[in-house]
């Protein structure tokens, strides 16, 4: 089960998107600096399908984009959700502290933020910061004739 804190519309965490973001609860990781201590607690709202797909309704004509604010904890969790978003042809996004792609995660996310913050770096918007935001896309289809 998916715990999460809060939910908002956000419009700088992904490029060219309006997101719906969830912050997530659980986060294993204990980053250094970390502007959200909170969320490491196991205590918050269940984030389930029909959560997900009532506030998709609610904002389908504002947002293009579903963001797990966390979720390290939750990955096999976090990737049937994003099933749920792509139903409704929303793209899906997450924020992660870990440093390596998790493939259970690609498979169903269109943007994908690795890396632990590091007050040393900055975050991603400092040129010299060690976090990467990869846009996944499948091309496979380029191929089928």
């Amino acid at each position: 089960m998916v715990i999460y804190d809060k939910y908002d519309i956000v419009f700088q965490e992904i490029p060219n998107e309006v997101s719906l973001a969830f912050t997530i609860k659980g986060c294993p990781n204990n980053c250094k600096g970390c502007h959200s201590p909170h969320l490491r607690e196991l205590t918050g709202l269940e984030l389930n399908d029909l959560v997900i797909l009532n506030l998709i309704e609610k904002y389908k004509d504002m947002i293009t984009c579903v963001l797990f604010l966390g979720g390290d904890r939750w990955h096999k969790e976090i990737s049937e959700l994003c099933k749920t978003v792509h139903s409704k042809n929303i793209k899906t996004a997450m924020y992660s502290g870990n440093d390596i792609i998790d493939d259970i995660l690609v498979r169903n996310l269109d943007y994908y933020k690795v890396g632990r913050y590091d007050e040393n770096f900055g975050g991603l918007t400092s040129r010299t910061t060690n976090q990467r935001l990869y846009k996944i896309e499948d091309i496979t289809k380029g191929f089928w004739k």
